[in-house]
């Protein structure tokens, strides 16, 4: 945490400085992209494997043993793998989250809809889950532009397919799940692709949101860096005297 800025004799106590974001924005889209790559590299093993399952399908003798076992290990520790690297994205995106909403109530401090609590919970309590995350990002959106009213369509369509593939997922974890036979078990494979389809769609999105909420903090950041000290008037030269 930044100490107060130091106050004038006469002047009001200057606002708290915004904290740099670039750093947690990149750490926020590199995890990203590290779980979108795993996505795909998922979604090629979910492909092969369904294949796999459809030869046992057709003639489960036809297929070794040695084939089959690997199978089931790959496929698995894939989904693993999977899960953790969505995990640490996860983790990421909220560090950056934070990050951007204690900036957001230094330049909006009355612009909140929802408290700091709701910046995890939000996204964990049913029902409200559906839209207490986005009012949240809305509100960081409106408070970090610099133009009134800012227009909200990438944050629109990120939200879209954060809910959609969000939903998909579930569905798609919980078909893998219940699936005690072969032939379900190729269709869960499958599905499973659509799902990381969509939630690859969400994480381009959720980029873009990441780097127009912290380009916009940042410059209000270089603007304020710009901006001569508190208590200090132009000179008649160009420099800066005490103002009186």
């Amino acid at each position: 945490m930044y100490p107060p800025p130091p106050s004038h004799p006469g002047y009001p106590p200057p606002p708290m400085p915004l904290r740099p974001v670039r750093g947690v924005a990149v750490f926020a889209v590199v995890a990203l992209v590290c779980d979108s790559l795993t996505g795909i590299v998922a979604a090629v093993i979910d492909l092969w494997y369904a294949s796999l399952v459809d030869r046992m399908i057709a003639d489960v003798d036809s297929v070794p043993e040695a084939e089959i076992n690997k199978g089931d290990l790959v496929y698995g520790l894939s989904g693993i793998l999977e899960m953790v690297v969505y995990v640490v994205a996860i983790v990421a995106f909220l560090v950056w989250l934070f990050r951007v909403r204690a900036n957001a109530e230094i330049l909006s401090p009355g612009g909140h809809r929802r408290g700091q609590p709701w910046l995890i919970f939000g996204w964990v309590v049913p029902i409200i889950n559906f839209w207490f995350p986005k009012q949240i990002v809305d509100d960081i959106w409106s408070a970090s532009s610099r133009v009134p009213s800012p227009p909200r369509g990438l944050f629109n369509a990120w939200w879209a397919a954060w809910l959609i593939g969000t939903w998909v997922t579930n569905a798609a974890s919980r078909l893998l799940f219940n699936a005690d036979e072969l032939e379900p078990l190729a269709a869960a494979a499958r599905f499973d692709v659509v799902s990381i389809v969509l939630m690859l769609i969400a994480a381009v999105l959720a980029i873009g949101v990441i780097r127009k909420i912290s380009e916009a903090q940042e410059e209000h950041r270089s603007a304020a860096a710009a901006m001569p000290p508190a208590g200090m008037e132009p000179g008649a030269l160009g420099g800066y005297h005490p103002g009186y």
